[in-house]
């Protein structure tokens, strides 16, 4: 069995491979050579924690495996760790043997941030300018260095329920050389593209801070109860994700069906735009909404890419299992 470390991790994967390894797992789950396991999650009762496993299966790809892990908010504060904790596993899909455990940290930043670019690059106009972040946490970091290198934006403008972590946000978009505004929610119909990157149980982002032909992308809501943005604003908008049953069942989308506000046909998969068996954004004042709820074959399809640089480097560690 193979083993990559955490701290391999920021050597071996680029922006660009988890941006080619998401897309790539997208279209096989929309032309069903993909498919992802239910997912586990729970609430452990220790730490307040959240812990589960997301895992599936490319047949294309033969890469079969799951990711182990969760949530534990006390970690930064604590141990001086980060909040989110998680392992990759891979197994040989032929015999079923273990194949590789790879650090999954960084590697599910990566892909969470590849996965709301690969939307942008697929359901933004072209001619957008304005990129609207709302969170400037840890995550939201990767997402706005991942989009800046996806569309050619002009601005930047951000809100946060804690204003003072901004600058997070502000120093990525100064490094690239975009300005950035703080602003209040209404201000966000300013934005072309925006990113809802939180851990929120209440919307934040009303339908009415939302302009026509804005392409917006939740990448925050993966549980039950989890909400960022007003349902309504689901039901002005043609809905995309990346799986239909974790959309309606732990996305942004279960709070709109629940309302009867949408159907589960109203939400389409982004792999059938991707595959070009979905026409995608129709017109430049339709509003694209992303609901991005995190399904285990993107970690996969990162993890798989990972140990192939890891071997190739000779950075892989090999142990009798």
């Amino acid at each position: 069995m193979l083993i990559v470390p955490e701290r391999e991790i920021s050597n071996l994967m680029t922006r660009d491979a988890a941006f080619e390894a998401v897309e790539k797992a997208f279209a096989a789950m929309a032309s069903e050579d993909a498919y992802n396991f239910p997912v586990i999650r729970e609430a452990i009762g220790h730490e307040d924690a959240l812990y589960g496993f997301k895992g599936g299966f490319d047949r294309a790809g033969l890469t079969l495996g799951l990711k182990a892990g969760g949530y534990w908010p006390h970690n930064l504060e604590k141990r001086g760790e980060i909040n989110h904790q998680s392992t990759v596993f891979l197994f040989d899909p032929d015999t079923g043997k273990a194949k590789a455990m790879v650090g999954g940290n960084l590697l599910t930043a990566l892909r969470t941030a590849a996965a709301s670019s690969v939307s942008i690059k697929h359901l933004a106009r072209k001619d957008a300018k304005v990129l609207g972040m709302i969170g400037a946490g840890h995550q939201a970091t990767f997402q706005l260095r991942a989009a800046l290198e996806t569309h050619r934006f002009k601005k930047v403008i951000g809100w946060n329920f804690h204003p003072d972590m901004l600058p997070n946000i502000e120093k990525v978009a100064n490094e690239a050389g975009v300005p950035f505004e703080a602003v209040d929610l209404p201000s966000m119909r300013d934005a072309d593209v925006i990113i809802s990157i939180t851990s929120a149980f209440a919307p934040s982002l009303m339908a009415d801070h939302v302009s026509p032909g804005t392409h917006v992308a939740c990448m925050g809501t993966d549980t039950k109860g989890k909400q960022e943005v007003e349902a309504a604003l689901l039901a002005r908008a043609s809905v995309f994700t990346d799986e239909v049953a974790q959309s309606i069942s732990i996305g942004e989308a279960q709070h709109a069906i629940a309302e009867g506000l949408i159907k589960e046909s109203d939400v389409a998969q982004l792999g059938a735009v991707i595959n070009g068996t979905h026409k995608g954004r129709a017109s430049d004042d339709e509003i694209t909404l992303f609901d991005g709820t995190g399904v285990g074959l993107q970690d996969l399809a990162v993890a798989a890419s990972v140990v192939d640089l890891a071997v190739a480097k000779g950075i892989a560690i090999e142990v009798d299992f």
